[in-house]
């Protein structure tokens, strides 16, 4: 049963973090920081308040030239507005990352999904057969907080279970890993392989129904093929597989925040607008 006056003011809260301008009082020390030692022209504005302008961006769906309007209407004890190619320029060179630290004896679920380059209408790929492509995103979330702790960005061609160990590495380095749950497309020798070398990591990974048990394959993915054909049913009981739907739900969650579609037109930045977003659902979810 949802609480709906929490979730209101959960909302209410949202909106406070998208246009909270106290980075303003912190403005001095963060540019003296920041300029501290640097060669060449010195910077203007501190990375927390542009930052903020993307956080505002992504989740108001703004080009850059309504974001500079935004600021200047809200934003009077600024000395001067950055103007719109400055944010563009600025955000694109924001170092991102994920340093979620959700405790130990985690466990993830791991998927990707795709995200369309251009805002194109169905429309248009019928009519005029004109195809942008998509972009891929892996994901590595937290099952019990929700939170992404590792992602990937790939162009659509790559497969899926090539990303297992990336997205493992990146979200073990400041958590203490004991379980990931994948569906059939993470289903390797490789993938079994590497977590077997991670002793303390068990693997919830879904092989193929058509499996075979052979001598060559990894000793791990044999015993999940031999228990999950025995009984599949008591498999998902024992490693939470009911739980890997998290990763959707993620998924779904930012697309209905932030759109299906990104606004960059090169590939780091389309990287960076994504990150930019997924860091965003983060904070939004420490709220909860």
């Amino acid at each position: 049963m949802v609480d709906w006056p929490s979730y209101n003011q959960l909302l209410v809260r949202r909106g406070q973090v998208l246009l909270d301008f106290d980075v303003v009082d912190r403005w001095d020390h963060e540019l003296s920081q920041m300029n501290k030692g640097k060669v060449g022209e010195p910077y203007c504005y501190p990375e927390s308040f542009i930052q903020l302008l993307g956080y505002m961006r992504a989740y108001f769906h703004l080009p850059y030239r309504q974001t500079q309007g935004v600021v200047i209407a809200h934003a009077s004890k600024l000395r001067n507005v950055p103007h719109f190619s400055t944010i563009n320029k600025r955000l694109n060179k924001l170092e991102i990352q994920f340093n979620e630290n959700v405790g130990n004896d985690i466990v993830i679920a791991i998927d990707s999904t795709g995200i369309k380059v251009a805002n194109r209408g169905e429309w248009m790929h019928h009519k005029w057969h004109v195809r942008k492509g998509y972009l891929k995103i892996h994901i590595a979330v937290d099952i019990k907080k929700k939170r992404i702790l590792s992602l990937e960005v790939t162009s659509e061609e790559v497969h899926d279970g090539r990303m297992l160990k990336n997205l493992v590495d990146n979200a073990s380095e400041n958590n203490n890993l004991k379980g990931i749950l994948a569906d059939g497309m993470y289903d390797s020798n490789n993938n079994f392989r590497y977590l077997s070398s991670m002793k303390h990591i068990k693997p919830g990974i879904k092989t193929r129904s058509n499996s075979k048990v052979k001598s060559a394959n990894c000793h791990a993915r044999n015993m999940s093929v031999i228990i999950q054909q025995t009984n599949l049913k008591r498999w998902k009981r024992s490693v939470s597989y009911g739980h890997r739907w998290i990763a959707e739900t993620a998924f779904s969650s930012i697309k209905r925040m932030f759109g299906e579609h990104v606004t960059a037109r090169k590939f780091p930045h389309m990287v960076k607008e994504i990150l930019l977003k997924a860091t965003l659902y983060n904070m939004f979810n420490r709220m909860i």
